[in-house]
């Protein structure tokens, strides 16, 4: 019998949460989950938390993600649409750098004229996606990051030979996206896609918690204090509109005791810090245990044991 291959993120990602699943367990809303659901994630990211529900939560009817980053939503949509198109285009990359071997320089040639082939934004949506898919696994630390002029500017990675195609999964994750609405945009035109039962998921740019650790160029359009605002704005018309949520985001606080910022931004609603785990700072002293917040609008309740 063919064992069933779980999708899984295609990505590296700075700010990936599959570190955090757990505790986003425990404050999911199950009185709403336990029914058939909506899933709505609007700063979808790598997509750790849509595949682990996928995954584990069948009752879930339909998943609407959406992003900002172009890029990023071309190729969930190529993925969803045009699978064997792109396992054939990132092959060919893979073959390509693997040959290269030892040769540090000519690695770096190759990857460095990658970049700009991708920066140019001549390629058509496959080759899009293949070189998205490309420079994330080649790149330092899977970090996305652009300037104002939307050119992806991080360096070569250290890899010798990364996994640039990884086939099973990619075909894993087009199966788990029949189910998905993919969107490119800003995040409130989500809330079209609502129903009746449906729970949000926030994974926002984070706040930066030092003018020396922004990695929030993750779009030419940066997610500033304002932005933060907005989406603050946008949770508490959903509360009005009965919709549940789920956000996570940095703890100013944790590193600046007198920072509030988001304690009185999202003081009506319920807040709690979990642990999770630096891993992008090019400084291996600087990584480690920091805490994050959760912020639901629901009561916290304690774990429960999955029931469905």
């Amino acid at each position: 019998m063919k064992e069933n291959i779980v999708a899984k993120p295609f990505l590296k990602w700075a700010g990936g949460k599959t570190q955090l699943i757990t505790d986003i367990e425990k404050v999911l809303p199950y009185d709403l989950i336990k029914e058939d659901f909506v899933y709505i994630e609007p700063f979808v990211g790598s997509g750790a938390v849509l595949f682990w529900l996928i995954n584990n939560y069948p009752n879930m009817k339909k998943a609407v993600i959406n992003d900002i980053n172009d890029d990023l939503i071309n190729t969930y949509k190529v993925i969803k649409y045009r699978t064997e198109d792109l396992v054939s285009v990132l092959r060919a990359l893979q073959e390509e750098y693997h040959a290269i071997d030892e040769d540090v320089e000519l690695k770096k040639e190759y990857y460095y004229s990658k970049r700009e082939l991708y920066n140019s934004r001549k390629e058509n949506d496959i080759g899009r996606a293949a070189l998205f898919i490309f420079l994330n696994k080649t790149c330092f630390n899977g970090l996305y990051r652009v300037n104002r002029k939307n050119e992806f500017n991080v360096p070569i990675g250290s890899y010798k030979k990364p996994l640039i195609l990884d086939e099973v999964n990619l075909l894993a994750v087009n199966q788990a996206l029949k189910k998905v609405d993919v969107l490119a945009g800003d995040f409130e035109q989500t809330l079209d896609y609502a129903e009746d039962n449906t729970l949000f998921y926030f994974d926002p740019p984070y706040k930066p918690l030092s003018e020396t650790s922004s990695f929030n160029s993750y779009a030419k359009i940066e997610f500033d204090d304002d932005e933060q605002i907005r989406l603050r704005d946008f949770c508490e018309k959903l509360d009005v509109l009965n919709h549940r949520w789920i956000l996570s985001n940095s703890d100013v606080k944790g590193k600046n005791p007198q920072d509030d910022f988001f304690d009185e931004l999202y003081s009506e609603f319920h807040i709690q810090r979990v642990e999770a785990k630096r891993s992008i700072n090019a400084n291996a002293e600087k990584r480690g245990k920091l805490t994050e917040l959760l912020i639901t609008n629901q009561e916290n309740v304690k774990e429960y044991a999955r029931t469905i």
